[in-house]
């Protein structure tokens, strides 16, 4: 993903396949996938052929799954890049699919192709730049070494960053169950103080911490 975004100039709009589902990406997050659909099918074969990530956005209203007479989902403008990293193919019209979360970007406007398939014109936002965990927020890094343990390795990113306040801010976010709107808010705030703030007080509320 790195890679094809050095061919992109800064916030210079770009077109980008999008996934609108239930779930939200963050950067550095791993994205199981089942994909069925011939859409998504089509699209993700494109991305593999040409190396190039396809887009993740919240479902706000609609369905994952297209349904007769139904319109295209709405979905969030702040969205996570997808990249191919493992896929197989255990049955005819089924695609098990391991994508990586990678940079943030923002859909400034799309449009529906004939297939139903989303394709966004989209600008890629700043990555985060790196900070290390400020001591006050050490027990955030404790206990998602806990839930890391939990969910066990297959379903935990494989380098492990619990100094980097961004990372743990991420992966907090995305594995702490909390509704799909405050997990959307986590991944548009710009600030990983912010956001380990927010996820502190929220964990001090819930008798966590």
């Amino acid at each position: 993903m790195l890679s094809f975004l050095k061919g992109v100039a800064e916030r210079q709009p770009f077109t980008l396949p999008l996934f609108p589902l239930r779930t939200v990406l963050f950067p550095g997050g791993l994205l199981p996938l089942k994909i069925f659909e011939q859409r998504y099918i089509d699209m993700t074969k494109a991305c593999m052929k040409d190396e190039r990530p396809f887009g993740v956005c919240l479902i706000t209203r609609g369905d994952e799954v297209k349904a007769a007479g139904s319109g295209p989902p709405e979905f969030a403008s702040v969205g996570t890049l997808a990249g191919i990293v493992d896929w197989d193919m255990p049955e005819l019209g089924i695609l098990h699919v391991a994508a990586s979360g990678g940079q943030r970007f923002q859909v400034q406007k799309h449009a529906i192709e004939p297939s139903g398939l989303v394709v966004g014109e989209v600008t890629a936002l700043a990555v985060e730049p790196a900070s290390t965990l400020p001591e006050t927020y050490a027990p955030l890094a404790k206990l998602l070494e806990v839930i890391a343990a939990r969910v066990g390795p297959q379903n935990f990113p494989a380098e492990l960053r619990y100094d980097d306040a961004s990372w743990v801010g991420y992966r907090l976010a995305e594995l702490l169950p909390l509704p799909l709107s405050i997990k959307q808010s986590m991944l548009e705030i710009n600030d990983a103080a912010v956001r380990l703030d927010v996820l502190q007080r929220f964990l001090v509320d819930q008798g966590v911490l």
